[in-house]
């Protein structure tokens, strides 16, 4: 038996895990070497994540979530009554929470690639709203998949909070966008979280915690890799580094090996010379305008955009065309 095979059989390779492996081998085997931000929310990830939310250097969250209870009424009274809301990349239930408590929701679809994640914030939705039918789906909401079928009927309003949409480049943002029509089909509607263009030094910060829980999240992705797939990455031989590319009006996140080294994955193995970066993400910051645009190119139109006081963020009721 090949060491692949070996490892397959110890680690029980299902369909997502051999997707996260292949991938992982494919964008290691590049150069420059990067890795897809997508799996960064396995269950450790996924905490890490919700720990940023809440510092102090992090304004996204706490911008957006005040948008959306500053305009909840505006957006109920947008929203079709008896909706199916379909969450695509479900975190944290915070903000779909203030959703449910305002609008007349019929059914909730959370959609995430972290199943363990999902299931745990499914059953305390369940718990704090026994009328509401929730149906969870373990999937990756970059590629098409199936809505339940209990809610084939009903008219369908996608959410797709945060500032997710500025982690793929311009046109995987339109090929996005025009597959969540598809998924969600003739006369949907979407409401969906777009980070705006600001001080390049408010984005250091957010991307450069005091605290380094960024730093510790982005490396969970070694350490991620390490559980599922046998890897056998010192995390202690890189290091975060998030830098703002004005041009692209871009932050983008690295892991920088510190040294000369090589790291094995299950029977691959890549050397890196010091400081050659890992490209972990990007987050693109749009205008209200280029977003507008870029949407509109992908079947959707404004209905309507709020943004809160200093323009830091952006929240948009749109709808497909």
């Amino acid at each position: 038996m090949n060491v692949h095979a070996a490892l397959a059989k110890v680690h029980d390779f299902h369909k997502q895990t051999s997707a996260f492996a292949r991938d992982v081998i494919e964008d290691l085997s590049q150069y420059p070497k990067r890795l897809s931000p997508k799996y960064f929310y396995d269950a450790k990830g996924s905490e890490l994540f919700e720990a940023i939310t809440r510092l102090p250097e992090y304004y996204p969250t706490r911008t957006e979530l005040a948008i959306l209870q500053e305009r909840a009424g505006e957006i109920s009274a947008i929203m079709p009554d008896g909706a199916a809301l379909v969450e695509f990349g479900a975190g944290a239930t915070t903000k779909v929470r203030l959703l449910l408590n305002e609008c007349a929701v019929g059914a909730y679809v959370p959609v995430d690639i972290s199943g363990d994640f999902l299931t745990a914030q499914a059953e305390a939705l369940r718990h704090d709203f026994p009328a509401l039918d929730v149906y969870p789906v373990a999937a990756d909401f970059t590629v098409p998949f199936a809505l339940p079928a209990a809610v084939a009927a009903m008219p369908k309003v996608g959410f797709f909070p945060g500032s997710t949409l500025g982690n793929f480049e311009p046109h995987e943002a339109c090929a996005f966008l025009r597959s969540v029509r598809r998924i969600l089909g003739q006369d949907a509607q979407l409401l969906i979280g777009v980070d705006l263009e600001k001080d390049q030094r408010v984005l250091y910060q957010a991307y450069n915690d005091a605290s380094g829980v960024t730093a510790r999240f982005n490396l969970n992705l070694l350490d991620r890799i390490n559980r599922e797939l046998g890897g056998n990455f010192d995390t202690s031989a890189f290091r975060h580094r998030a830098i703002y590319d004005s041009g692209r009006h871009r932050i983008e996140m690295h892991l920088i090996s510190t040294k000369a080294q090589r790291v094995r994955v299950l029977d691959r193995s890549f050397s890196f010379h010091p400081f050659e970066s890992i490209h972990t993400e990007n987050s693109y910051k749009y205008s209200l305008e280029r977003f507008i645009a870029l949407a509109h190119g992908s079947g959707w139109t404004r209905r309507e955009s709020w943004t809160d006081a200093a323009r830091m963020f952006s929240v948009h009721a749109m709808a497909a065309v």
